[in-house]
C-alpha cells in the first residue's frame, strides 16, 4: 500500500484489489484505507481479502488520466478463505444525467446511467452504471431525478482514447448492474 493523503493528522493509503469474474476477466479497483485500519490488518501481496466499504468518486482536475476517479473506501478488511472472488455492490441513488442507450460492436444493447449517491454532510458520489439487454431498453426510458436501488459489480475495462497527440489506453470504472428497481419517478 502507498500513502496517498493526510487529513486531520490521519494518513490514508491505497492499494489495488483484483477480483476475477466467472469468465476469467480481472476487474481492478483501488482501495483507500485509513492507516489505523491498515495497522490492524497488515497486507501481503496476493492475500485473499474481504473488503467492506463505500464506493467514492471525485473529479480529478489536475494532470492527465481519469477525470472521474472511483475508489472503494474501506470500512473493514479481513482475510478471506472463500474459494471464489465475490464482487458485490448495493446502491441507492438518483439518476442525474439522461440515460444513454447504445449498441455494442457485438450487437448488445446497453444503457449508460449516471447515479448520484448521497453521503453525509451534503456530499454526493457520482457513479457510472450500465444496464444490459431488456433492462437497458427499460432504463433508457427513465428520467433524470428517478430514484433507483440496484445490485451489481464494480468493474474495470480498458479502452482506447484518441487524443490530438495520438491514441492512449485508459481504464473505465463502472457498475455493471445485475438488478435494478425504480423506487420513484421524478414527479412522485
Amino acid at each position: 500500500a502507498r500513502a496517498v493523503a493526510r487529513n486531520r493528522q490521519e494518513r490514508f493509503f491505497t492499494f489495488p484489489l483484483e477480483t476475477q469474474r466467472l469468465s476469467g476477466t480481472i476487474d481492478r479497483v483501488n482501495v483507500v484505507v485509513r492507516e489505523r485500519l491498515l495497522a490492524e490488518m497488515p497486507l501481503e501481496e496476493s492475500a485473499r481479502l474481504c473488503v467492506i466499504g463505500d464506493v467514492r468518486s471525485f473529479n480529478n482536475r489536475r494532470g492527465p488520466g481519469a477525470k472521474l476517479v472511483i475508489t472503494v473506501f474501506a470500512r473493514d478488511i479481513s482475510l478471506s478463505d472463500e474459494p471464489y472472488d465475490r464482487n458485490l455492490i448495493l446502491l441507492s441513488g438518483t439518476l442525474c444525467k439522461p440515460p444513454n442507450l447504445r449498441t455494442t460492436p457485438m450487437g448488445r444493447d446497453i444503457c449508460d446511467l449516471m447515479l448520484a449517491v448521497n453521503r453525509h454532510y451534503g456530499r454526493s458520489d457520482y457513479l457510472p452504471c450500465i444496464t444490459w439487454g431488456a433492462r437497458a431498453c427499460e432504463t433508457a426510458l427513465w428520467d433524470v431525478g428517478t430514484r433507483v436501488s440496484l445490485e451489481g459489480r464494480l468493474q474495470s475495462r480498458s479502452y482506447i482514447k484518441v487524443l490530438d497527440t495520438g491514441a492512449v489506453e485508459r481504464t473505465a470504472f463502472e457498475v455493471s448492474v445485475l438488478d435494478i428497481c425504480r423506487l420513484s419517478a421524478p414527479d412522485d
